[in-house]
């Protein structure tokens, strides 16, 4: 239009809608393909997840707990962008070591496949080697995990460099001793001058391929991890309080990082939405500069591949001052929720000390959950991202928390150690200061880091 009266109001969009729109820009065609396809090479399993049964065991817990269970998986397949068309459970005392089901079950999952145009059956369990290719060779369908399930979304939700090279890392740990070829490929021996005696098999020739890789981004990763430790590094030496923000997936974590800093990250409905962390600085109410991190999602049996690949990442909430644990009060189980993030937190050596229970959307939470969360965890806050209920008193909880292991100084500093004054007033609390001719007095509570600068540079 040339029109030149003609204005456009400008909309100013958020780099986490930007990538929701791409996100959203490309889906998985449902039903393209439903025959299990013979693979002359190695399976490295990029599957194409589309119209999936669920399967799972039930071995201790309630009915409820396993329908939770299975629940959740449907969320997670969901999420990596499949239909859903039915679910199994089977009561055991453990797994089958043949076929995960049992002979019996396995029949009667063969014909749902079947009837229903399944392409793929999801476990609610890591599969061993064996289980998985017995079940495939009965079912004739792909099978897949729920490790991988989760390594999927991982991969297909990873942006960054170092996130990208994480997921790929933990894949290549699971497939590993799950690599299989097919036919006569399990004995195809390697040639040339490299190949001594009897030869190398074509998977060994894989799974050393595999090595080399695996080895290649072990050393990336330890290169982008010095990177992100000079980063905090740096955050130390300046004194600034450390908060990262950790909990179940979907709790909310990104909302709550918008919220508070107005960051414009992804927000979306969805398990593990948002994998990179983000740093970002909030001003509390005393004006006490602190940084917030939003922190990789947690799950129920979330993947030792994962929390290895991910631990430099994880080292964000480890080396934290305080920990923000965000709850879903609208979850059918926030209690299971929490307890959940607590292993893995304590897998990563963050304490509990540094643990500010944080429990978000109480503005789509039923009354009776309320009570007992207020009950169970007393002193957490209760607040919603959404509405911005609460998010003052979560400030004026954090400054507390954040006070109760500051240190108190009283020093006179030179006049030539302005900057470390500057800091404190920045970063903590200045109670009294008092110009002295050989320098001011400061009495202050400030960060440890902080105090022992001051220490250092003030007059004996």
């Amino acid at each position: 239009m040339n029109d030149p009266n003609f204005e456009v109001d400008e909309i100013e969009i958020t780099e986490g809608e930007l990538q929701l729109q791409d996100r959203s820009a490309l889906r998985r065609v449902v039903g393209l393909s439903t025959e299990l396809q013979d693979i002359t090479e190695v399976e490295y399993r990029q599957v194409r997840l589309e119209r999936v049964v669920l399967v799972g065991v039930w071995t201790f817990g309630t009915i409820n707990q396993a329908e939770r269970s299975m629940r959740e998986l449907a969320q997670l397949a969901e999420t990596a962008g499949t239909v859903v068309l039915d679910g199994l459970i089977q009561r055991r005392d453990k797994p089958d070591p043949a076929t995960y089901i049992g002979s019996g079950k396995t029949q009667e999952l063969k014909r749902i496949v079947a009837a229903t145009g399944a392409d793929t059956v999801i476990c609610d369990g890591e599969l061993t080697p064996g289980q998985l290719r017995n079940l495939e060779d009965i079912v004739k369908v792909r099978v897949v995990d729920r490790t991988w399930l989760i390594l999927d979304i991982f991969a297909q939700h990873a942006r960054s460099r170092e996130g990208k090279a994480q997921v790929s890392l933990a894949q290549m740990q699971y497939m590993l001793p799950r690599i299989r070829g097919w036919g006569e490929a399990l004995s195809r021996q390697g040639a040339g001058v490299l190949a001594r005696g009897p030869g190398e098999t074509k998977i060994e020739t894989d799974r050393r391929r595999i090595r080399d890789q695996m080895a290649k981004l072990r050393k990336d990763l330890a290169a982008m991890a010095k990177t992100r430790e000079v980063q905090r590094s740096s955050r130390r030496k300046n004194a600034v309080p450390a908060i990262a923000i950790a909990g179940y997936t979907n709790a909310g974590k990104s909302s709550l990082l918008n919220r508070l800093t107005g960051a414009g990250v992804l927000v979306e409905n969805a398990l593990f939405a948002t994998l990179d962390p983000t740093v970002r600085k909030v001003d509390l109410p005393s004006g006490r500069v602190v940084t917030v991190t939003d922190t990789v999602g947690f799950v129920r049996h979330l993947p030792h591949q994962l929390v290895e690949a991910f631990r430099s990442t994880l080292e964000e909430i480890a080396d934290a001052d305080l920990v923000l644990h965000l709850v879903d009060a609208s979850d059918e189980s926030p209690i299971h929720q929490l307890i959940s993030v607590r292993e893995v937190l304590a897998e990563i050596g963050s304490s509990m000390n540094r643990e500010l229970v944080v429990v978000n959307k109480v503005d789509a939470a039923e009354p009776e959950t309320l009570r007992e969360l207020k009950q169970l965890v007393p002193e957490a806050v209760f607040i919603s991202a959404k509405t911005g209920a609460g998010i003052d008193q979560l400030l004026v909880t954090i400054e507390a928390k954040l006070a109760e292991s500051d240190l108190v100084i009283d020093l006179v500093l030179p006049y030539s150690q302005q900057q470390l004054i500057a800091r404190a007033h920045e970063v903590g609390q200045v109670s009294k200061l008092e110009h002295l001719e050989e320098g001011t007095r400061i009495v202050a509570s400030v960060p440890a880091a902080l105090a022992a600068q001051m220490k250092a540079a003030s007059l004996k």
